[in-house]
């Protein structure tokens, strides 16, 4: 197996000087993260894992120079994806930066909706896609990084159709709400492109919970424990807390050197405590906030001024984007009145450096700091809190954090706060200064003990060991389709018999659900099929459906076939009346309609369908959020009023139907079975209420359930329309004997 790495940017970088080019290593969470883990497997002798890194080189590379460029990544064990420049400025800077990035950090009065920019996003996609799939091989296993490439676990699926693929998101899957704001085109199809893959990760639970509402919404995909089913597969969504190098940044902070570099900087700021803070600049980082807040708490501590400095670092990050510089004024603004208003000769509240930290440089600054502060007003996870949590050998040390950031959701022991509070910000800055050293020391050990546990080797592994668990599953069920050998000892069977047996149900399984039941009806196509079906006189054809015997009477009762309606309360088998097949009252019905029809009045587009044995509460066209919470209603409220009445309450597709106990297509079918004793029997159907046809069909007989599922049929087929052509399939191989 080889693990092949996709990102918009490699693990190292390439510039241009005079002409010639200069490479150098990518900086970021992301890559360093990914490199770390991919390098440690190496480094550790464990067994090596082939791995191949696809991305962007970070410039425009002429083609003159991509040979080297080709030839350097070799190092890297990776592959260029080489793109032109003025492409990348709408890709990256244009619908990355101004319309992704924003929208998911929940800023959407900062969101630009430019047609040119979304269809740039698409073509990168594409160009991604096409240059991936020259390198891919049969045994590779992918894992895409990242919202800039959403588009492409489809593109990939498209071509590989079993290609296992991974994706994980690295920043914020906003609420539905903010997503909704996107073009519904757009929304559509990033979330049809991520969909494409086999394993879906996320930071937190929430980010989680928010990306299946946005599937439920935009596809109509509901979730089963994290799991979709999406045409004939399945997709998995999973929480995988990112980590960082824990024993790089303990190690590194308890060396000589971070030692003389921490009484070097102490001794600058003699009798004074330290609060520290970086970040990139990015409205996202609530850089201004965080600069509010100081000043609201040496505003609210006077007591303070003169004892504390705020030594904050900000990187240049995405120069090209307006909004960033117009941030940046405006923080250099607050830093010099925060400054004027509060320092004095003696005294500088506030050091304020605009320029980027190495790890040489940055790690001392972990290591002295008394105070880390670290608020982003939206963050899908936040590195640098536990970076700093890392640093500390010595346990001391106080976390500020955002409850905005991933981080927070398992770093509780820090001070957790609200970015957007400045009362906030002045009360935990109060609470961290003054907070006994043993108390530090006891909240610190607990961070430590669970990041040095969840480090981002960690992290990785347990991603990959989850997209392969996941591929195993595909593997087994794909093994339980009906096709290939499967299929042609179907055919050979089918062929062999003398005497046939076809129960098949209807909705979901003939024919594909519509909105409301009227509307799904039998189509010429599918009449033909199962008229010269049920002609062969070798052949009995039964229909075995919760339809009311009026409509299975209205749409089918010219054909040769038999008909099984309300769920095997009904049944007319071929050239006989209607007969029931259980004695039956309709009595219960009182008593339970008006419920229905209160829960109707409760959903818009609900709708109450009533039969003869049977009352069917139907929600297919309803919200989905809101009919799943109503649905749970219904379904307590009818356990407490239908528990002294011989009635059972079953749980459909998109529908809640009530029915007297002891009726079940498994009965029926039985029923019929007995007056053929066929040796070939097909049952086929999509429903849980399929379910007791398959368990009461004999060893022998060849079951199929429709759609992915748990289920007792023997085999699957993806949806109503592979159905059909298996029909088909049989009706061709017909061979009528004299």
């Amino acid at each position: 197996m080889r693990l092949v790495i996709v990102s918009n940017r490699l693990p190292f970088s390439v510039s241009f000087v005079n002409e010639q080019p200069v490479f150098q290593p990518s900086a970021g969470g992301l890559t360093t993260g990914l490199w770390s883990y991919l390098d440690r497997k190496v480094l550790d002798g464990a067994e090596q894992r082939e791995f191949l890194w696809l991305g962007w080189p970070g410039s425009t590379v002429p083609p003159a120079h991509q040979g080297a460029v080709q030839e350097y990544a070799l190092q890297y064990h990776s592959a260029p994806v080489f793109l032109e420049a003025e492409a990348m400025d709408r890709f990256y800077l244009g619908f990355c930066n101004k319309t992704l990035w924003p929208l998911f950090h929940y800023f959407p009065s900062l969101t630009c909706y430019e047609e040119e920019h979304w269809q740039e996003y698409r073509n990168i996609n594409q160009i991604f896609a096409k240059a991936i799939l020259q390198y891919l091989r049969t045994d590779d296993v992918v894992w895409i990084q990242d919202y800039h490439l959403m588009l492409l676990p489809q593109l990939l699926r498209e071509a590989m159709p079993d290609l296992p693929i991974g994706f994980f998101l690295h920043i914020p899957f906003p609420s539905w709400e903010i997503f909704r704001l996107l073009p519904r085109p757009w929304r559509e199809q990033i979330v049809e492109g991520l969909l494409g893959s086999n394993l879906i990760g996320f930071h937190t639970h929430d980010y989680v919970r928010d990306f299946l509402t946005s599937v439920l919404r935009t596809s109509g995909h509901e979730h089963q424990l994290g799991n979709l089913t999406v045409r004939d597969r399945q997709v998995r969504v999973d929480t995988f807390p990112m980590g960082v190098e824990f024993e790089r940044f303990a190690t590194a902070s308890s060396t000589p050197e971070v030692a003389a570099q921490v009484e070097t900087v102490r001794g600058r700021y003699p009798g004074q405590k330290i609060i520290f803070s970086v970040d990139r600049l990015d409205y996202s980082k609530g850089l201004i906030n965080r600069l509010r807040g100081y000043e609201t708490f040496l505003k609210l501590n006077p007591q303070w001024r003169g004892k504390v400095v705020f030594i904050i670092s900000v990187a240049p990050s995405r120069i090209g984007v307006d909004s960033y510089q117009a941030m940046k004024l405006e923080l250099e603004q607050a830093v010099g009145r925060i400054v004027g208003d509060y320092g004095d000769v003696h005294w500088t509240p506030l050091i304020y450096q605009f320029r980027s930290l190495t790890f040489e440089e940055i790690v001392p600054l972990y290591r002295l700091c008394n105070v880390a502060l670290i608020t982003p007003l939206r963050d899908g996870m936040n590195l640098v809190a536990k970076e700093f949590i890392a640093s500390r050998p010595d346990g001391l040390g106080v976390l500020i954090l955002s409850e905005m950031a991933g981080a927070a959701k398992e770093m509780g022991e820090a001070l957790i706060i609200n970015p957007f509070h400045r009362e906030d910000f002045a009360r935990a800055l109060e609470q961290a200064l003054t907070m006994p050293a043993e108390e530090q020391v006891r909240r610190n050990r607990m961070l430590q003990d669970r990041l040095q546990r969840y480090d981002v080797v960690r992290w990785a592994e347990d991603f990959v060991q989850a997209l392969l668990t996941s591929q195993k599953i595909e593997a087994t069920r794909q093994a339980r389709l009906l096709v290939g050998k499967a299929f042609s000892t179907l055919i050979k069977q089918y062929r062999a018999s003398s005497t046939r047996a076809l129960l098949l149900d209807y909705d979901g399984t003939l024919v594909p659900f519509a909105d409301q039941p009227d509307l799904a009806r039998p189509d010429p196509e599918l009449m033909e099929t199962l008229g010269s079906l049920g002609a062969n006189p070798l052949n009995q054809v039964a229909i075995v459906s919760g339809r009311p015997r009026k409509a299975l009477e209205e749409w089918f009762g010219s054909l040769p076939i038999s008909l099984i309606a309300e769920h095997g309360a009904w049944l007319r088998v071929r050239g006989q009346d209607w007969r029931m097949l259980r004695a039956m009252t309709s009595d219960w019905k009182n008593r339970v309609r008006p419920i229905l029809q209160l829960y109707v009045d409760r959903l818009p587009r609900a709708l109450l369908e009533e039969k003869e044995f049977s009352l069917a509460w139907h929600f297919r066209s309803a919200d989905p959020e809101q009919a799943a919470q109503r649905s749970k209603e219904l379904v307590d409220d009818l356990a407490s009023y239908t528990r002294n009445i011989d009635v059972q309450v079953l749980e459909g597709n998109k529908v809640i139907e009530i029915r007297n106990v002891g009726v079940n297509k498994g009965f029926a079918a039985l029923e019929w079975l007995k007056l053929f004793e066929p040796d070939f029997i097909l049952g086929m159907g999509d429903d849980w209420t399929d379910e007791d046809l398959f368990r009461a069909l004999p060893a022998n007989a060849c079951s199929v359930r429709v759609g992915l599922a748990q289920t007792a049929a023997r085999y699957y087929l993806s949806n109503p329309a592979a159905v059909r052509r298996t029909l088909r399939e049989l009706l061709q191989s017909s061979q009528p004997r004299e």
